[in-house]
Parts: C-alpha cells; sequence; structure tokens
C-alpha cells in the first residue's frame, strides 16, 4: 500500500509539471499566433527566412511549464540554453553583425551613380519621427516612443538595437511587430503606391546609371562611415559594422571574408535572432495592451514612411528638367527593407510598361533607407540616453 502510494504521489507531482496543468490561454493564443506566421511562410512565401524562425520561436517561448520548478528551460530564466542565446539580443551585438552581413551583400553602386536618390532614403524616415510624436501622445515614455518608432524604418535589426538600449521591456512585442511588417511589405506597400502615384509617372522611364568604378565603390564605405558617425557617433555599432561588412566586399582582397560575413555567419545569426525574439513573446508578457498599441503605431509608422519616400520623388520631379525626372515607384525603397522593397517597386514599374526596368534604379534609396534608418536610430539614442 505505501508504495501505491508513492507512485500515486510521484505520479500526481508528475502531473503538474506538465504543459497541460500550467497552459493559459494566452499560451495558447499566442501559439496559434507562431503557428499562423509559419503558414504565411511557406505556403505564402512571406520572408521564410524571418518568419519560420519567429514563428517556431513563439512557439518555443509559450509552452507551459511551471515557473517554480527551477529547471532552467525558460528564456527568462538565468543560465538556460534559451536565456544565453538570449544575451545577444538584450546585450545588443546580434543587430551589428547582421548590418556586417548586410553590408558584404550590399552593393552601393546605384546610390553611388545617383547621390540625389540618398535624399529619399533621408524622406522615408519621416515615418520615424511621426511616429514618435503618436506614442508620446499615447502616453508612452520618451525612450519607449523611440523604440516603437524605429519600426518606421522598417528594419528588425536597427528596432532591436535601440529597442534593447531604451525599453528592453518591449523589446519583444517591437521586434515581432518590425518583422511582421518587413515581411509583409508585399501586401502593405503596392495599394498604396498606386494611390499615390498616376498612370503617367509609373511609366516614367529613367536613364541607366552610370558604371560607378572600383575607387569609387572601395572609398564609399570609408567617407560613409566617416559622414554618418561623425554626425551621430551613437549609431557607430550598426553604421561601423554596415561599412566594415562593405569594404570588406569592394577591396577584392577579402572575398572569403566578404563570403562568410554574407552567408554562412548571417544566416547563424538570423536564425538565433528570430527564434530568440520569438522566444521572447510569452503571453504574460506579450498579450498586453500596450502590444496594441505597438503593432497600432507601427503599422501607421510603416505606411508614412512608404507615402514619405513616394511624394518626395513626386515633389524631386518638380524641380528636376524633363528627361531626368524619377519614376515615384522607387520612393517605397527607401524604407530599408532590402531588397524586398526594391523588388517591388521593379514589379510594379513591369505591370505597367514590360521593358521599364526599375530594379537598379530602386535599389539606391533603398540602401540609402538601411543607412537612414542606422542614423535615425543613432540619433534617437545619442538624444535619450
Amino acid at each position: 500500500m505505501g508504495f501505491t502510494n508513492f507512485i500515486i504521489e510521484n505520479f500526481n507531482e508528475f502531473l503538474t509539471y506538465t504543459g497541460f496543468a500550467n497552459a493559459t490561454a494566452g499560451n495558447m493564443i499566442m501559439i496559434v499566433v507562431g503557428a499562423i506566421l509559419i503558414y504565411l511562410a511557406i505556403k505564402k512565401d512571406f520572408e521564410p527566412l524571418l518568419l519560420i524562425p519567429i514563428g517556431l520561436g513563439i512557439i518555443l517561448g509559450n509552452i507551459p511549464f511551471r515557473a517554480d520548478a527551477g529547471l532552467e528551460i525558460g528564456l527568462y530564466e538565468d543560465n538556460s540554453v534559451l536565456n544565453i542565446f538570449y544575451q545577444g539580443v538584450r546585450q545588443g551585438w546580434y543587430p551589428p553583425l547582421v548590418f556586417l552581413g548586410i553590408g558584404a551583400m550590399t552593393d552601393f553602386s546605384a546610390l553611388i551613380a545617383n547621390p540625389k536618390l540618398v535624399l529619399i532614403g533621408a524622406a522615408a524616415q519621416f515615418g520615424i519621427f511621426g511616429a514618435y510624436m503618436v506614442a508620446l501622445a499615447l502616453g508612452f515614455e520618451p525612450n519607449q516612443a523611440a523604440g516603437i518608432a524605429i519600426i518606421g524604418g522598417a528594419d528588425g535589426p536597427t528596432a532591436i538595437f535601440l529597442s534593447s538600449k531604451l525599453c528592453p521591456n518591449l523589446m519583444g512585442a517591437i521586434a515581432v511587430c518590425a518583422y511582421s511588417y518587413m515581411a509583409l511589405v508585399p501586401l502593405l506597400q503596392p495599394p498604396l503606391m498606386r494611390l499615390l502615384t498616376t498612370k503617367k509617372e509609373r511609366v516614367i522611364k529613367m536613364k541607366p546609371a552610370r558604371q560607378v568604378s572600383q575607387t569609387e565603390k572601395i572609398l564609399f564605405p570609408i567617407i560613409g562611415l566617416l559622414l554618418t558617425t561623425f554626425i551621430v557617433p551613437s549609431g557607430l555599432p550598426l553604421l561601423g559594422m554596415l561599412f566594415f561588412g562593405n569594404l570588406l566586399k569592394e577591396s577584392g582582397k577579402t572575398t572569403r571574408l566578404a563570403k562568410t560575413a554574407g552567408s554562412a555567419l548571417n544566416d547563424i545569426i538570423v536564425m538565433l535572432l528570430g527564434l530568440t525574439v520569438g522566444c521572447s513573446t510569452q503571453a504574460s508578457e506579450f498579450l498586453t495592451l500596450n502590444t496594441l498599441f505597438i503593432f497600432v503605431i507601427g503599422a501607421c509608422a510603416f505606411i508614412v514612411a512608404t507615402a514619405s519616400g513616394v511624394l518626395f520623388v513626386k515633389l524631386m520631379n518638380i524641380f528636376l528638367p524633363t528627361g531626368k525626372k524619377l519614376n515615384p515607384l522607387i520612393g517605397n525603397a527607401g524604407v530599408s527593407a532590402v531588397p524586398m522593397s526594391a523588388r517591388i517597386s521593379h514589379n510594379l514599374g513591369l505591370e505597367y510598361d514590360r521593358h521599364n526596368f526599375l530594379l537598379m534604379h530602386a535599389m539606391g534609396p533603398n540602401v540609402a533607407g538601411v543607412i537612414g534608418s542606422a542614423v535615425a536610430a543613432g540619433a534617437l539614442l545619442g538624444f535619450l540616453s
């Protein structure tokens, strides 16, 4: 009888450790959200490299267990494997490594050949500062408002970097929001681009860009680093790694390093970043009214950023002579979702003229948007630190 009681007591104790005994409605909701993101990534091809790690991370982070059991398995438990991986997010060293990979994969020729395109990238950052004011009006603290506003730059690593410094308590919601809108770029941008342009504007053909010399390509990351970091030294972690990666690519002497930074290293960091960001969205931390506000403000910021880029091109065309006007469809690429938004510019242009190739032209404001979002993040960090 004593042995039977022992077995029953231990079995009952075991049951208290299971997910069935500790599950909450919030856990179930978040697991469904993670499954939806995985579905969108696989069936709808919405940025699977981002959404599959984040989606599975959301599921992983919401597997219920006894918080007082001391199992050291949760993301927020010291010494757990997930907590160790999460240090790269919390301490902010994943984002600079992602920027290293972006720099090693990016060709800045379109921007070098037509420097005025940098103005489009700068104009698209208006969404960040507009969202900052909205967040303040809704009662968020200045540091929190800055972290939320950076979503408008459509740059997940930048959003993580800034929120880890200014508002770590909101970082999970901000990161998931930023990556979600990056993945939804193909759905969100085209209707807005059609609304803000005329058919005549959509078929504007731009002259092919001039050839850029190797010397210019080598000098660009050095000069770009000096100009941007002298203006916003606080953006050094992101900007420094971006231009370092690009110099590795363009120098012609470090091909192996550039290939590693842009492929294997970048892939590893993106996997860990997506997984741990997803895991950070535990229901108790994520399902709050603030999260809803963050998603709404983020959407507004992204829409304003896209509209600002398109409208700024239309404004530029007023002052540009005939034959040198820009196609406003490249304005959406001012957000830093590289190269997704540039491909959207190109594909939408082809819908109205099968011989109008906008991809290389759109890459100019697209890479300028990467620099612009990092500069904006550095400015906010320097101002609010």
